[in-house]
């Protein structure tokens, strides 16, 4: 797959992710915004965690998503008693009297890792180390990982008895958290229709693995401009009490702030949104368009916006 120039394959981008959207609507009612940021994850080369209450189609759309792109998918159903060995392999004694490696469902291009905050740290660990380093290590022998690689996480905000929820170190793996909303009643209407008759849907595939890749590589080539560079690592430094660039009102609402990982999926994210809505470089717009996902589960609300009933939503908007 070659264009000409990074121009002519940013319009290839934008036209396959038309496309893409097109076939996930054919499945995936509404959650419009949960789509694009799933997307932009996955052209961007991060993971995402998605909250929301059971029911919302998050398996659904994990699963449409992986066959629109033609990619290997595999689902983990997270549980108190899941082992590390469970997600990444183990080595077995074969037939020959030797000892060999039998991967784990990680060996895959899209993994879901459904209701990750049931699991202890051990276990979430393993997976964390699988994302990051994009490798597992077994008996002492590194396994790479097949490429593309991505995690979709999601969590459960209601019923927190009995969880291990992801600390703050982990969570910051992931690019985007994005909160899935209830659909409106016309968006449910129509997934009630769709899902009670017998009708099948099929959806296309639109790229592969390598085309992925690709796209990934030209996200990362995308030209930004000093301004903007400086207007999103501002933005990260807005967010850190008694830092610099931070005002009275964030030392008052903040009680920690974002790290240099959210700079870095500010511009990536950025980049990417830009080339997705049909510009050639990102603006100050794009990097607001993806500051809330990838900020509000970088910082810390102190007691004074907790009292006031602030969400970490809100206080990213006093940034902008």
């Amino acid at each position: 797959m070659q264009h000409r120039s990074d121009v002519e394959a940013a319009d290839a981008l934008k036209r396959a992710y038309q496309q893409i959207r097109a076939e996930i609507g054919k499945v995936i009612v509404g959650q419009d915004e949960v789509i694009k940021f799933v997307l932009i994850s996955i052209f961007s080369n991060g993971h995402c965690l998605l909250v929301g209450v059971p029911g919302l189609a998050k398996t659904l759309l994990v699963q449409t998503v992986s066959q629109v792109l033609d990619l290997d998918f595999k689902r983990i159903q997270f549980t108190p008693d899941l082992m590390p060995s469970d997600i990444i392999g183990s080595e077995i004694l074969g037939e020959d009297r030797n000892f060999k490696f039998i991967p784990g469902p990680v060996f895959s291009n899209i993994i879901l890792a459904d209701e990750i905050n049931r699991t202890p740290p051990k276990t979430q660990a393993a997976l964390l180390e699988a994302m990051q380093e994009k490798a597992v290590t077994a008996a002492g022998i590194t396994h790479k990982l097949a490429q593309p690689f991505f995690v979709l996480a999601t969590q459960n905000p209601i019923e927190q008895e009995g969880t291990y929820p992801l600390p703050e170190a982990q969570l910051d793996r992931f690019m985007f958290n994005v909160a899935l909303s209830y659909p409106s009643f016309k968006e449910e209407l129509q997934v009630v229709k769709n899902t009670t008759s017998t009708n099948k849907t099929e959806v296309n595939k639109i790229l592969n693995a390598q085309q992925i890749i690709y796209f990934q590589q030209l996200v990362r080539n995308i030209p930004v401009t000093d301004n903007v560079m400086e207007y999103a690592v501002k933005l990260v430094s807005k967010t850190r009490p008694n830092s610099e660039f931070a005002t009275p009102q964030i030392n008052r609402l903040l009680s920690w702030g974002a790290g240099p990982r959210a700079s870095q999926f500010l511009v990536l994210g950025a980049k990417c949104h830009a080339v997705l809505s049909g510009k050639y470089s990102p603006d100050i717009e794009d990097v607001q368009a993806v500051a809330k996902p990838i900020l509000s589960h970088r910082i810390v609300r102190s007691y004074h916006a907790e009292a006031e009933g602030l969400s970490a939503a809100d206080i990213i908007e006093q940034l902008f």
